[in-house]
């Protein structure tokens, strides 16, 4: 199990560093480019589907990038900081990845739209970028339920001096149980 454990744990930290690396560096280029990123075209043409879908005009669509690039930064911070706190807590305890979770959904909610808009237009070096970083954060995010489940299984098959289901009419344990 500490085998298993230790993989895990490298290969969330793998992921989270790809995507402190890469969407740290798009969310910068994006948010120093005098135009937000939006000339290139290919990259950015999830954000013009989405202006056009909404009805904005430059300025929105300026506003838009804006957004969507401050979302990666946000999300390359949370994956920096996971990382720092793996390492902090090598040595006291397990990492909380409550965080990490929340940003790697963010990141398959937005690898699904931009793949997806990206297939539309016949783009396949986009959507295969995409693709790749949707299975990534799919993957990091199983492993992190993965080490939760392991975590509370373990806490729970120890004994301990609660009441228990009959004392009390509630069960003690997680809000889900088989």
């Amino acid at each position: 199990m500490r085998k298993i454990s230790g993989a895990t744990t490298a290969i969330i930290l793998a992921i989270t560093l790809y995507f402190t690396l890469v969407w740290g560096y798009d969310a910068l280029r994006v948010l120093t480019s005098p135009s937000y990123g939006l000339d290139e075209v290919w990259r950015s043409e999830y954000i013009f589907i989405i202006g056009r879908m909404l009805g904005l005009g430059p300025v929105g669509l300026i506003k838009l990038a804006a957004f969507f690039g401050a979302v990666k930064l946000v999300v390359a911070g949370v994956c920096a900081w996971h990382i720092v706190d793996r390492f902090r807590c090598m040595v006291s305890g397990k990492a909380n990845a409550d965080v990490l979770e929340g940003a790697l959904i963010l990141v398959v909610a937005i690898s699904i739209m931009s793949a997806g808009l990206a297939a539309r237009s016949g783009n396949g070096e986009i959507v295969r970028e995409y693709a790749i970083q949707l299975i990534l954060a799919c993957l990091a995010t199983a492993l992190c339920l993965a080490e939760r489940s392991a975590r509370f299984g373990g806490a729970a098959a120890e004994p301990d001096d609660a009441e228990t289901e009959t004392d009390t009419g509630v069960y003690p344990g997680p809000a889900i149980h088989p």
